[in-house]
């Protein structure tokens, strides 16, 4: 009669352990990682002594919640090398990057400062850092990147991408995108001042500009 309980146990853990992860997307999505680890357990409905079971440092609860956005960064950055048109899959991986990382605060700071010590998730860093680096060599090859870009270009873009302050998610994604297309045209040796940019996107400002 008691076979079954393990089973019940394991489902319990795992249901815990997803509820954790959920919370603690939602809440370093709109606020950062600077959220406590009891209101993530709050969030969460569990007490703190499981959340520390299943997570016990930070560090460790953001490399577990941020895996699948990192695996998705090294997925994008193999997109661009892929493209037989440098210039193009450099585009590409400029204007997705801006996207993602516009989606989530805190997958930004986790990319660029908390997990180098979290050792799967510093790995999938450097892989796509070095992938893009490859991009670029070829799109200043192609003669469509401007030849005195540098990666930390790349990393100044998201963190002024990161400053982007709007009243939802998709505003914050359609200013993402429109701040990508100004910086795909400063990045290109000859941008085309003709192209279209994406529509502009009400931003979360002080009373600076007239409605």
């Amino acid at each position: 009669m008691n076979a079954p309980l393990p089973h019940t146990l394991r489902s319990d853990a795992l249901d815990n352990r997803e509820r954790i992860l959920d919370a603690a997307r939602a809440v370093f999505a709109s606020a950062g990682l600077n959220v406590p680890m009891r209101e993530i357990a709050r969030r969460a409905e569990v007490g703190p002594a499981t959340l520390y079971r299943r997570f016990p440092t930070k560090q460790d609860l953001v490399t577990a919640a941020f895996a699948e956005e990192m695996r998705h960064c090294r997925a994008l950055a193999d997109e661009g090398l892929a493209d037989p048109d440098p210039w193009h899959g450099l585009q590409h991986v400029i204007t997705q990057a801006c996207e993602t990382h516009a989606r989530d605060r805190g997958f930004t700071e986790a990319f660029m400062t908390t997990c180098p010590k979290a050792l799967d998730f510093a790995e999938n860093r450097t892989y796509t850092l070095k992938a893009i680096a490859e991009l670029t060599r070829r799109a200043k090859k192609s003669g469509h990147l401007r030849p005195d870009f540098v990666l930390h270009d790349l990393i100044m873009m998201l963190m002024a991408n990161r400053g982007i302050q709007a009243g939802s998610t998709a505003a914050r994604v359609a200013a993402s995108r429109r701040f990508a297309a100004f910086v795909i045209q400063a990045f290109a040796t000859s941008p085309n001042r003709h192209d279209p940019l994406p529509p502009a996107a009400r931003l979360s400002l002080p009373p600076l500009l007239p409605a």
